[in-house]
């Protein structure tokens, strides 16, 4: 009966579009290799170079030196500094100023370089690993927004090793592939974007967000041509935003949109320069996909250059307003679900 029913409203599902193979190709129209004809992406878009400008500059107070993480959460956005201070602050986006903060009780912060969210959950990535890369002590806190909200701060520790690094590997200082600033949760699993200081890529690591100790398990490896330092992701939208910097501290945004499931490399990927010289920005997060608050840390290289901790605000409408636009399509995999075995 299955059968009977799909045929007699397949021409229902395909009035006015004919019956067609699926093609994979790019199919980003902002890409240089568009393909009208691709229904499938395949990941293989190119562009060209390209960069935006800030366009509100917001410096922030002394007590943010080394703002290093932020989310979007409770009708503002929040951040904290990457050593030495076990506070969370939320900022006032138009004077910089801090409006809120709570503190961790009984945590240290060793080198707390992320911070992002679930629905229920704050997570802080205590997993700053640059000066040797054999750091043992690798966590991440989860904190209670129940318990936050109620000024009582929950935290449940989530203890991780990679699984393609021992400890007792020593490498310089700047110079570890298993150095990681940038984190992202989902459903079940955390996402780790290593920063790889040798190779100038990332490396996608995953492991469950329960409490305990787990074995971070690579995915993937990514050459970003830049060091990785923040992430966000809009999940429903299949839309990731990295931030980071290359070795002269010129920064830039790494899309990641339109992948498959948590495969975040399946997409296209998008660079873009951002204009803001000598700025070690640290850190990104954005409520819809388009307008992005970054951070920088305070950088002073003495009779050089001295850059003040910064919120900066990017305007990426022309190059995710047309994905984040396009009304999904789902006829094909509607069609393809009665094929599934089982059904």
């Amino acid at each position: 009966m299955r059968i009977l029913y799909l045929i007699m409203t397949l021409p229902l599902l395909f009035v006015g579009q004919g019956i067609q193979a699926q093609t994979s190709g790019c199919t980003d129209p902002l890409a240089s290799n568009y393909s009208s004809s691709a229904t499938v992406n395949d990941g293989s878009c190119t562009y060209g170079s390209a960069s935006t400008v800030s366009v509100a500059e917001i410096l922030l107070p002394e007590i943010l030196p080394e703002t290093s993480g932020l989310i979007h959460w409770n009708n503002g956005i929040w951040t904290h500094n990457d050593s030495d201070d076990s506070n969370v602050y939320s900022l006032d986006t138009i004077s910089g100023a801090v409006l809120q903060s709570f503190a961790l009780p009984g945590i240290f912060n060793t080198d707390w370089e992320e911070i992002s969210e679930d629905r229920d959950f704050i997570y802080i990535g205590d997993f700053g690993n640059n000066y040797s890369g054999n750091r043992s002590d690798l966590k991440i806190l989860k904190v209670s927004k129940a318990s936050v909200l109620a000024g009582k701060p929950e935290v449940e520790t989530i203890s991780f090793s990679y699984s393609a690094r021992g400890t007792s590997d020593l490498a310089e200082p700047n110079s570890t592939d298993f150095d990681c600033e940038a984190m992202v949760v989902s459903k079940d699993s955390i996402y780790l974007f290593t920063k790889q200081w040798v190779s100038g890529g990332t490396a996608l690591y995953s492991l469950p967000k329960t409490g305990g100790t787990h074995v971070a398990k690579l995915k993937s490896v990514y050459n970003v041509r830049g060091l990785i330092t923040g992430a966000v992701w809009l999940e429903p939208q299949r839309l990731i935003a990295l931030c980071g910097y290359n070795k002269i501290l010129e920064p830039f945004i790494f899309l990641l949109y339109d992948f498959q499931g948590t495969d975040f490399f399946s997409g296209n990927k998008r660079k873009i320069s951002v204009d803001l010289p000598y700025h070690q920005v640290e850190a990104i997060t954005t409520a819809d996909g388009l307008k992005y608050f970054i951070t920088n840390e305070n950088f002073t290289q003495p009779d050089f250059v001295t850059v003040q901790q910064a919120l900066n605000i990017l305007d990426l409408q022309q190059f995710l307003g047309p994905y984040l636009s396009a009304p999904p399509s789902q006829t094909r995999r509607q069609v393809c679900a009665f094929f599934r075995p089982g059904k």
